[in-house]
């Protein structure tokens, strides 16, 4: 087959079918230089303030030879450095979700398929099967301990704030003793609002700056809500909320301008209030986390952290937001092991 035919068969695609042809082409080339450009922005933004031993946040420090990256293209020498006042040497990827990675040139492919929204199993296929979907399971938990800790700026006037709901999961444990196996997320067991459901706070101000996270289990507590967003919220700020208790016992605890809207639905919007823009950023969400078929609540922090950088950047996929989304994590210090991450346990 010549390269004419191979252009023919390639124009009779769709557009998904394209984006596939051109991962698996790229699986099959030469890495270009983006894996060694995003290391270097990593480096400029970690040592933008002077360099900084991310073991003991001391300034006294040397540069201390040299240590080498595997690259399909070669090996690539890169720098390290030493702590003269805890004498521990580090790099530019110490703490960060590339430490010890022994396929650095696969990052940046990595994250494509992570904005794509790719399931593991495809993503290993897309890297041309040089990663297991195993190992691409702590990729990306790693890469999302890190987006997690994205702070969330103080809100600005009008604030809609409202709860959701998951189902309690405990996806991937072996040997459940309380109940039976669910199957591709399953049903509660009771209806309405119980132990069984996970609430997720979600709060969003009108420049679209968003807080969201996991609370606990059953109804919403005013004392969690504190805890959770009262340092990002101040007196100038208006909430709108439904009618549940809790939000208008935080408001008036707090002496905040307070819109309630009743879930019948008979009254949605009072002049410039209301909750359609957070009840919007629900919906969204659940049908982005639909594609999981469940997720287990150890790790469902790590999700909403996904879905709100995602949301952030509209889910495109263009270069500045596959760099800009492997540099961010790199510059939050990520710990987590393998074996930490499979032995982490959710508790409310």
């Amino acid at each position: 087959m010549d390269l004419k035919e191979i252009k023919k068969l390639a124009d009779a695609l769709n557009e998904s079918g394209k984006q596939e042809l051109v991962y698996f082409l790229q699986s099959r080339m030469k890495p270009m230089s983006a894996p060694i450009r995003a290391i270097d922005e990593i480096q400029e933004q970690k040592h933008k303030a002077g360099l900084v031993c991310p073991h003991c946040d001391s300034h006294f420090v040397v540069r201390f030879g040299k240590y080498m990256i595997k690259m399909r293209t070669g090996i690539v020498k890169r720098q390290r450095y030493r702590c003269k006042a805890c004498r521990q040497t580090f790099n530019d990827l110490t703490n960060t979700p590339l430490q010890r990675t022994r396929r650095p040139h696969l990052w940046v492919r990595f994250i494509e398929c992570m904005i794509e929204g790719f399931s593991l199993r495809k993503c290993a296929e897309q890297l041309g099967d040089e990663v297991t979907h195993v190992t691409l399971f702590y990729w990306r938990h790693k890469i999302l301990s890190a987006l997690k800790q994205i702070p969330t700026e103080s809100f600005q006037g009008i604030v809609e704030m409202d709860e959701t709901y998951f189902l309690y999961s405990e996806k991937g444990k072996r040997n459940i003793s309380e109940r039976k196996s669910r199957k591709r997320g399953g049903k509660a067991k009771f209806r309405g609002i119980s132990n069984e459901q996970i609430c997720v706070l979600v709060a969003r101000d009108r420049q679209k700056m968003t807080f969201s996270g996991v609370l606990g289990r059953g109804r919403i507590r005013t004392a969690k809500l504190d805890e959770a967003i009262g340092g990002h919220l101040s007196d100038s700020n208006v909430l709108c909320t439904d009618s549940w208790r809790a939000f208008s016992s935080y408001a008036n605890s707090k002496g905040l301008d307070h819109y309630r809207f009743k879930s019948d639905g008979r009254q949605r919007v009072k002049g410039v209030y209301h909750i359609q823009n957070v009840n919007s950023y629900h919906s969204r969400l659940k049908r982005w986390i639909d594609r999981f078929n469940g997720v287990a609540t150890k790790y469902l922090q790590h999700y909403l952290a996904w879905f709100r950088y995602l949301d952030s950047k509209e889910y495109e996929n263009t270069t500045s937001n596959k760099k800009n989304m492997l540099v961010t994590s790199c510059l939050f210090t990520v710990k987590d092991t393998n074996s930490r991450l499979r032995q982490t346990s959710y508790s409310s």
